[in-house]
């Protein structure tokens, strides 16, 4: 006799913790699938004859991938609902992952980058969309730090992981291998919500309707206010993402297994900025503060972490220039987690994929402009400094935006 389905709200405390845990694992395996070609870049790049430019423009064509199909990925993921979404999204970026294994010209892996950011665009959404599907509203804070942390912990395990793994199988396998690790998990989330229903879909648009939706969200206040701020937090951490192992190596000549240690601290801090952002609010909110002040007081407090960050230029030390990173990518972290809850907080359940993919697209538009902004300062030698000028007011200029276009957050449930 076949078991009869249930709903997500019938689901045992157990259950919805695997499923939130299968959320937090996909989380790993994206950011780790895009970290490889950074923390092999001088392995890669002596390889195929690299220039700092050239690694620019593929990072600039990653983020455009992304970026472009952000436009699309929040329909997609309102239109299939989360049990489809996941594996269908966690599947398409590990084929593109394996796929670098067999790329030899500067085209080909641009065509590659492109088909990674594009498919791991699917990420964000589908993620934020089943955490408020799966976690009760009180939890939903925690939820979003829990998952900004696993990006952490794929950010830790890059480094210390990745050189490993290409001093056995070659950089190459390595790609071909962490790919195949997403198939796994494609299947495994197909297992385990075999009985499962999920909120349905949201249904098939007359013709009249524009394909992608966009129209109604652009007419709002809070789709602009989160467009912009993920437009000038994200460039800084995409910056780092994509450059701290180049910073490390330019400053402290780490290469290899040698930049795990340096690289893992710094985003072991983000780990625990994203922990802290989402555990503090909910406390706070429980304790009866209001969102506005929570949301945007966290927000401030972490952009004003965000201001040393020039100093790791003129730290000459190297304990204190960790440390100083620990404290930015933390604070990026936190900031990030009371975004992404402020999207739940405002924003409709039936537009939520797609304001949140609507700012991801800002978000990757941000870290587009920087991804090759940064390989032609690095080129014409001007160093770090502009950069990290940038960053540390990004953070702040966003708390602004978003006090500029919602003075007053108000959640959906009190409209």
């Amino acid at each position: 006799m076949t078991k009869p389905t249930k709903t997500v709200a019938q689901l045992s405390a157990r259950a919805r913790a695997l499923l939130f845990a299968l959320v937090v694992t996909a989380g790993i395996l994206n950011l780790v699938d895009r970290q490889i070609i950074s923390v092999l870049k001088p392995t890669i790049a002596a390889d195929l004859g690299w220039s700092d430019d050239d690694y620019g423009t593929l990072a600039a064509w990653f983020q455009g991938g992304a970026a472009f199909a952000f436009l699309f990925t929040g329909w997609i993921v309102d239109k299939l609902g989360v049990k489809w979404a996941n594996p269908i999204g966690v599947a398409a970026w590990s084929i593109a992952a394996m796929a670098h294994g067999w790329a030899r010209s500067m085209t080909e892996f641009v065509m590659i980058r492109v088909s990674l950011g594009a498919t791991e665009a699917m990420g964000t959404p589908t993620g934020i969309k089943t955490i408020a599907s799966v976690l009760p509203k009180n939890w939903r804070s925690s939820g979003f730090g829990a998952t900004n942390a696993a990006n952490s912990i794929g950010a830790i395990l890059a480094p210390l992981a990745i050189p490993g793994v290409a001093s056995l199988v070659g950089w190459r396998g390595t790609f071909v291998a962490a790919g195949a690790l997403g198939l796994v998990w494609a299947a495994v989330w197909l297992i385990a919500t075999r009985r499962v229903t999920f909120s349905p879909p949201s249904p098939v648009e007359t013709d009249a309707a524009p394909p992608t939706e966009y129209g109604p969200i652009l007419r709002n206040r809070q789709t602009w206010a989160v467009a912009g701020a993920k437009i000038l937090s994200d460039a800084t951490w995409w910056l780092l993402l994509f450059w701290l192992p180049d910073f490390f190596h330019r400053q402290y000549g780490l290469t290899g297994v040698a930049l795990g240690v340096p690289l893992a601290i710094a985003y072991g801090g983000a780990a625990v900025g994203s922990l802290l952002g989402g555990g503090v609010s909910t406390r706070l909110l429980s304790l009866g503060y209001s969102v506005n002040a929570v949301r945007k007081g966290i927000l401030l407090v972490a952009a004003l972490c965000v201001l040393p960050i020039p100093l790791v230029l003129y730290a000459g030390n190297y304990a204190l220039t960790i440390g100083l990173m620990a404290l930015t990518l933390a604070a990026h972290q936190a900031f990030s987690t009371n975004l992404f809850a402020l999207i739940a907080d405002v924003v409709p359940q039936d537009k939520l994929g797609r304001v949140t993919a609507f700012g991801s697209f800002s978000g990757n538009v941000g870290g587009m402009v920087i991804a090759k902004v940064a390989g032609l300062v690095l080129t014409a030698g001007l160093g770090y400094l502009p950069l990290f000028l940038f960053a540390s007011v990004s953070y702040l200029l966003a708390v602004g935006w978003i006090q500029l276009l919602l003075p007053v957050l108000r959640p959906v449930e009190a409209r």
